[in-house]
């Protein structure tokens, strides 16, 4: 497996949009904004998987860059016709390879609760469950709430 993080390429914009469309990755992140993957959420630093040459997915990360407090958030999709493969695990411990070299220490991802195959393969990483997060965030189709796991994992943990 030739897995690739790197940086978005113009030419990355339909992909991504079509994966985050899949009924698969849209159950939880719901429909892709009109900005997505650009200016929808300025505050994170996007990265595009790819996979034997071809676009899997997208990784991204926002850092807290206060010293006492210094850490960073991750979330990724990827697209499910290369799921099962490792894909996701592989590309969450690159980036933390990363961000660890960028100086962080300790890392967290929020999957909703209900998202079983996330949490395992975050899971798979190390990430361990610190806690639920009780209507975190709205239903991608809909304006109900649903709870979040709170995960994380410390840079000695990898």
């Amino acid at each position: 497996m030739d897995l690739v993080l790197r940086e978005l390429r113009d030419d990355d914009t339909g992909e991504l949009r079509r994966i985050h469309s899949t009924p698969d990755v849209a159950r939880w992140w719901g429909e892709p904004d009109d900005e997505f993957p650009w200016r929808d959420d300025p505050d994170c630093t996007r990265l595009t998987i790819e996979l034997d040459g071809d676009v899997a997915g997208l990784i991204e990360f926002h850092e807290e860059l206060a010293p006492r407090y210094r850490y960073a958030a991750i979330d990724l999709f990827v697209d499910p016709r290369v799921r099962g493969r490792g894909v996701g695990p592989a590309a969450i411990e690159r980036l933390l390879r990363r961000l660890i070299e960028r100086g962080h220490h300790r890392f967290t991802i929020d999957p909703a609760l209900a998202n079983a195959a996330a949490i395992r393969a975050y899971e798979k990483v190390g990430f361990r469950r610190v806690g639920v997060m009780r209507r975190y965030e709205r239903d991608a189709d809909g304006p109900d709430w649903h709870d979040s796991l709170l995960m994380e994992l410390l840079a000695d943990e990898l």
